[in-house]
């Protein structure tokens, strides 16, 4: 890999402030940049949390014992 001098300089300084080689510093940047572009979007985050709040609503009176004896009844003639 060829780095320019600043982008080398920067390598090295995060490799001192990871404490490890710059080889290191280099593939840790990669990760995190990586999994900060695979992220939802605040969109997206807003949407599966209005999903979920609607998930709640849903079940907010549902008895989970009279729930199970519910399915198993059905699943009865299985």
């Amino acid at each position: 890999m060829v780095l320019d001098e600043r982008t080398r300089r920067a390598a090295r300084d995060l490799a001192r402030r990871y404490d490890c080689s710059t080889s290191e510093a280099i593939r840790r940047a990669i990760v995190k940049q990586l999994d900060a572009e695979s992220k939802p979007s605040a969109a997206e985050r807003k949407r599966r949390r209005d999903v979920l709040k609607r998930l709640f609503e849903l079940f907010e009176d549902t008895d989970p014992a009279d729930e199970v004896r519910r399915l198993k009844a059905e699943d009865a003639g299985f």
